[in-house]
């Protein structure tokens, strides 16, 4: 028989230790795929549901706007810059 350089216990450690390692990245590879495939259901769903419903398009547009327009007054706000709050021009 070959003599081995390390004794029989220390090989065991390290290939428990490498069975860890390997377990550990199979696992996190796992929970990679599966977070892929939950982005990849939900790009779908959003294609199909923008297919079926065109006018949604417009409204995310517009709430959009709406969110840019708070944006701006907000930053105004803090500046300090005199700015009156009428949440009219906001629902435009």
């Amino acid at each position: 028989m070959a003599n081995s350089s390390a004794p029989p216990e220390l090989e065991k450690q390290n290939g428990t230790q490498d069975m860890l390692e390997l377990t550990n990245d199979l696992e996190r590879m796992i929970e990679d795929v599966e977070n892929l495939s939950v982005q990849l259901t939900w790009m779908t769903y959003d294609v199909v549901r923008l297919r079926i419903s065109p006018e949604l398009v417009e409204s995310m547009q517009k709430l959009k706007d709406a969110c840019d327009r708070c944006k701006v007054l907000c930053t105004k706000l803090r500046l300090g810059t005199k700015a009156v709050l009428n949440i009219d021009f906001l629902l435009k």
